[in-house]
C-alpha cells in the first residue's frame, strides 16, 4: 500500500457511485426473485420428500443429493450455457428478447441450489409439528396434501423462519457469483469501477460494506421476528 493515494470521492459521487447503486439494485432484484423461486421449489421438494409414494420420495432424495453436492458456480454455468439443450426453444427465444437471459440463468441457478437447503429446513420444521396435528387433520376429512397445505406447512414454515432467513442471507451473498456470466450486480459494478479508475481498494471496500449492511439488516430482521413471534409464542 506504500505510495498508494486513496481517493474515496471515486465511490461517493459521480458516475461510479451511480454504477454501484445500479449494481445494488440488480443484486436486490436478483436476490428477491431467486428467494421467491427457491422457497416455492423448496416447499414442493419438502412435501415430495415426506410423501408416502416411493417415486416422489426417491425423486426428491436424488434431487437433494445432486443439487447439494455440486458447486453453485457450476450450476449457474449449466443454466447459462446448457439451457438451450433442455428448455423449449420458444422459451429461450423469449428470454433472449427480454434482454435478461443472464439474469434469469443466474436466478435459476441460485433458486435451485438454495431450494435444496430450504427443503431440508422445512422438513425439519414439519418434524417439529406434533404428529397428532396430522392425525387430527386426516380425521377431520383432509387428504394428505390438504392437511399439509392447511395445517402442517403453515406451522412448519413459522418454525423454520430463522434457518430460512439464514438461507436467504446465503443466497444474497451467493448472488455475487452472477458476475461470472455478465449480470451487472454489485460485485460486477465494483470490478467495472476498478477497471476504469484503478481504485480497486475503494471500489471493493464499498461493495463489501454494502454486502455487510444488507447482511446486518437481514440478521436484525431475523432477531426481531424471533423475539416478537417465536419467543412470545413460547411464553404465551
Amino acid at each position: 500500500m506504500s505510495g498508494y493515494s486513496f481517493d474515496w470521492t471515486v465511490i461517493t459521487s459521480g458516475k461510479y457511485a451511480l454504477w454501484l447503486f445500479e449494481g445494488l439494485k440488480v443484486t436486490l432484484q436478483l436476490s428477491s426473485v431467486s428467494i421467491i423461486l427457491a422457497f416455492a421449489i423448496g416447499v414442493l421438494v419438502a412435501v415430495a420428500r415426506m410423501s408416502h409414494h416411493g417415486v416422489f420420495r426417491l425423486g426428491s432424495m436424488a434431487y437433494l443429493e445432486f443439487i447439494r453436492n455440486t458447486p453453485l458456480l457450476v450450476q449457474i454455468f449449466f443454466w447459462y450455457f446448457g439451457s438451450y439443450k433442455i428448455l423449449p426453444a420458444a422459451f429461450n427465444d423469449w428470454l433472449n428478447t427480454t434482454g435478461d437471459f443472464e439474469f434469469w440463468a443466474a436466478a435459476a441457478g441460485l433458486a435451485i441450489y438454495t431450494s435444496a437447503f430450504i427443503a431440508e429446513d422445512i422438513r425439519s420444521g414439519v418434524r417439529a409439528v406434533p404428529k397428532t396435528q396430522m392425525e387430527a387433520a386426516v380425521s377431520s376429512g383432509f387428504s394428505y396434501l390438504g392437511a399439509m397445505r392447511h395445517v402442517i406447512l403453515p406451522q412448519a414454515v413459522r418454525i423454520s423462519v430463522p434457518p430460512l432467513i439464514g438461507q436467504f442471507l446465503n443466497l444474497m451473498k451467493n448472488s455475487s457469483l452472477a458476475m461470472t456470466i455478465g449480470v451487472a450486480e454489485l460485485s460486477y459494478q465494483a470490478r467495472q469501477v476498478e477497471s476504469e479508475t484503478l481504485k480497486g481498494f475503494e471500489a471493493f471496500t464499498a461493495a463489501t460494506l454494502i454486502y455487510l449492511a444488507l447482511s446486518l439488516m437481514i440478521s436484525a430482521a431475523m432477531n426481531v421476528y424471533r423475539k416478537k413471534y417465536l419467543m412470545a409464542g413460547r411464553h404465551a
